[in-house]
C-alpha cells in the first residue's frame, strides 16, 4: 500500500471518500433535523428511525459513493485496478444494514454487542480470513475429560442465543398484541397466555442456542436437581407467589380492572405479575400486593361477577320532621345523582332513635365502582343537604344545658362580685 501503484491509488480514492461522506453526513445530518424541528406529529418510532438514520448518513455516503467509482472503475479500468474500493463499498453497506437490523434488540449493552460482533464477522468474512480466525479460537479451548469448551463456542453460543432471544422478542410481541386485541379472552387468560407463551418461546431459544454449539445438556439434570433443591428452600417465598399467581389467572378470581379491598387499600387492579398485582388507588398511588395475600388474605372484589355495588350511607333528623317526608326526599335525591341506577331504586329506612336525631340509612346501587366510592357518597349527602335545605327538614346536632346550682362554689363565686358592688 505504501509503494507507488494502483493500490495505493485505491487508499487515496478511500482516503477521499471518506473526507467527502464527512462532509456530506455534516451538512445533510442538519438539514433532517431542522426538517424534523419544522414539522411537529411525529410519532416515536417514526422519530427513532430518524436518529438512526442520521447516525449512519456518513457510512452511507460512502457506500453510495465508493459504490459507484467501483462500477466506473470496473467499465474504464482494469478489475484489479478498483478491489479494495469493491470492498470497502460492501463492507460499508454491509454494515449499514447491521446497523439497522440490530435496532430490534432492545437492551442498549445487548445491541452494542451483538452489532460489534456481526461487525467484525462480516469483516472477516468478506476480506477471506474468517476460517483462519475460526481456527484460532478454536484452539483456545479447555478441557476436562470429554468436555471441551472453546472461545469460538462460547462466542458462537452467545450470538445464536443473542439471536434466538430476539426472534422470540418479536414472536412473542406480535403474539401478545395480538391476544389483547381478542375481546372472547377474559383478561386474567390473555395475561396467562402471554405469560406462558414468554416463558416457552425464551426457554426454547435458549436450550436451542445451547444445543446449536454441541453442548450436551444431560450432565447438568444432576446438578440442576441439586440446584433446585436448594433453592426450594431459600426461594419459599418467590415460589408461593408464582404459584399464587398462576392459581389467580386460571380460576379468574382477581382480574384486570377489577376493583378490590385488601386491609386499607382500595383500588384496581392495574397489572397482574408472575410476583406481585399492581394495585392502584384513587390517589395516584400504586400498591404492589404479593400474590400470595391475594390468595390468603381476605379480599373484597367489588366487581368479581358483576359491576353492582351498594353502598350505604347514614344521616338524621330532627324528631319534629316527619319521617314518611324525610323518607321520600332521601330517596328522590340519590335518584337525581347520575350514577346512582334508577332501575334498583333506592331504599330508606329508620334505624334507631338517637338521643338528638332520629337516624336512617339509604340505600342505592351503582354500577362503576372504578370511578370512585367517596365520591358518589359525597354526591349523595349534598342532594340531601340541598333536599333538607328546601324542605326545612333541619339536621340536629347534640346539645348540653349545663344547671348550675344555687349553693355550689361556682355560683358563689359569681354572686360575690355581685354583692360586693
Amino acid at each position: 500500500m505504501l509503494l507507488p501503484g494502483w493500490r495505493q491509488n485505491q487508499l487515496l480514492i478511500i482516503i477521499g471518500l471518506i473526507l467527502i461522506a464527512w462532509v456530506l453526513h455534516r451538512v445533510s445530518g442538519r438539514l433532517i433535523q431542522n426538517y424534523v424541528r419544522s414539522r411537529e406529529g411525529w410519532k416515536k418510532w417514526q422519530l427513532r428511525l430518524i436518529v438512526q438514520l442520521r447516525r449512519r448518513l456518513g457510512l452511507m455516503w460512502f457506500a453510495l459513493m465508493a459504490s459507484g467509482v467501483y462500477i466506473a472503475m470496473q467499465n474504464l479500468t482494469w478489475p484489479s485496478r478498483s478491489y479494495f474500493i469493491g470492498l470497502a463499498a460492501t463492507l460499508a453497506a454491509v454494515w449499514v444494514c447491521i446497523a439497522f437490523a440490530a435496532q430490534l434488540v432492545r437492551n442498549r449493552f445487548l445491541r452494542r454487542m451483538v452489532t460489534w460482533a456481526l461487525w467484525i464477522y462480516a469483516t472477516l468474512y468478506f476480506v477471506n480470513v474468517a476460517d483462519q480466525v475460526a481456527g484460532f479460537l478454536d484452539g483456545l479451548a479447555i478441557g476436562l475429560g470429554e468436555f471441551r469448551l472453546s472461545l469460538l463456542d462460547l462466542i458462537t453460543a452467545l450470538v445464536a442465543i443473542g439471536v434466538l432471544f430476539t426472534l422470540a422478542r418479536v414472536v412473542s410481541t406480535t403474539t401478545a398484541s395480538r391476544i389483547r386485541q381478542n375481546e372472547d379472552i377474559s383478561p386474567s387468560m390473555q395475561v396467562l397466555a402471554v405469560k406462558g407463551i414468554q416463558i416457552f418461546l425464551y426457554g426454547f431459544a435458549f436450550f436451542m442456542g445451547v444445543r446449536a454449539v454441541g453442548i450436551d445438556l444431560t450432565g447438568l439434570a444432576v446438578l440442576s436437581g441439586a440446584i433446585g433443591v436448594g433453592l426450594g428452600f431459600g426461594l419459599q417465598k418467590v415460589v408461593s407467589n408464582l404459584v399464587s399467581g398462576v392459581i389467580i389467572l386460571i380460576d379468574k378470581s382477581i382480574k384486570p380492572g377489577d376493583v378490590i379491598s385488601l386491609g386499607d387499600t382500595f383500588g384496581w387492579i392495574q397489572t397482574l405479575g408472575a410476583r406481585y398485582a399492581s394495585v392502584v388507588t384513587r390517589d395516584g398511588k400504586e400498591y404492589l400486593i404479593p400474590n400470595e395475600d391475594l390468595i390468603t388474605n381476605q379480599v373484597v372484589n367489588w366487581s368479581h361477577t358483576n359491576d353492582f355495588v351498594r353502598l350505604d350511607i347514614y344521616f338524621g333528623t330532627a324528631y319534629g320532621d316527619d319521617p314518611r317526608v324525610v323518607r321520600q326526599l332521601a330517596i328522590d335525591s340519590a335518584k337525581s345523582v347520575d350514577r346512582v341506577l334508577s332501575f334498583k331504586s333506592p331504599v330508606c329506612h329508620i334505624v334507631g332513635f338517637g338521643d338528638s336525631s332520629v337516624d336512617y340509612i339509604l340505600r342505592f346501587w351503582i354500577k362503576d365502582p372504578t370511578g370512585g366510592l367517596t365520591n358518589i357518597r359525597g354526591n349523595v349527602y349534598l342532594a340531601l343537604w340541598d333536599a333538607f335545605k328546601e324542605n326545612d327538614i333541619s339536621i340536629p346536632f347534640p346539645q348540653r344545658e349545663v344547671l348550675m346550682l344555687e349553693d355550689s362554689k361556682l355560683a358563689l363565686k359569681k354572686a360575690a362580685p355581685a354583692a360586693l358592688d
